[in-house]
């Protein structure tokens, strides 16, 4: 948190909203293969969180929550096979290119009340 009261965006940790919109057939073969993602992610050591959510409204729109040590185990992230494994097996599973957006938390504020402790 920065002196004036806002959060400061050169803090380590990043969390990140992935936005997806699944194609109504495709939806269990997705969950099930970004919950194999998710689990994969929660053993490397720069991955604090990562949340599968899906919109009780519509169970076709899936939020990501990662959230990440730093900018550099983001990157990481996507290096691995896991990921890597997981982005090629649904790209044609979703209804539009999935978004994301960073953002900087306030609370909680640091990786350890982030983490959960897997």
């Amino acid at each position: 948190m920065s002196e004036d009261g806002n959060p400061s965006l050169e803090q380590e940790i990043l969390a990140v909203h992935v936005d997806i919109s699944v194609l109504p057939d495709a939806l269990p073969e997705f969950l099930e293969a970004t919950r194999a993602n998710a689990v994969a992610s929660l053993g490397e050591p720069g991955v604090l969180r990562f949340d599968v959510l899906v919109d009780r409204a519509d169970p076709t729109h899936v939020v990501l929550v990662e959230v990440y040590r730093d900018e550099v185990a983001a990157a990481d992230h996507k290096q691995t096979p896991h990921y890597a494994s997981w982005r090629d097996r649904v790209a044609a599973m979703m209804a539009r290119p999935r978004s994301s957006v960073k953002f900087a938390p306030v609370e909680p504020a640091t990786a350890a009340e982030w983490s959960i402790g897997r």
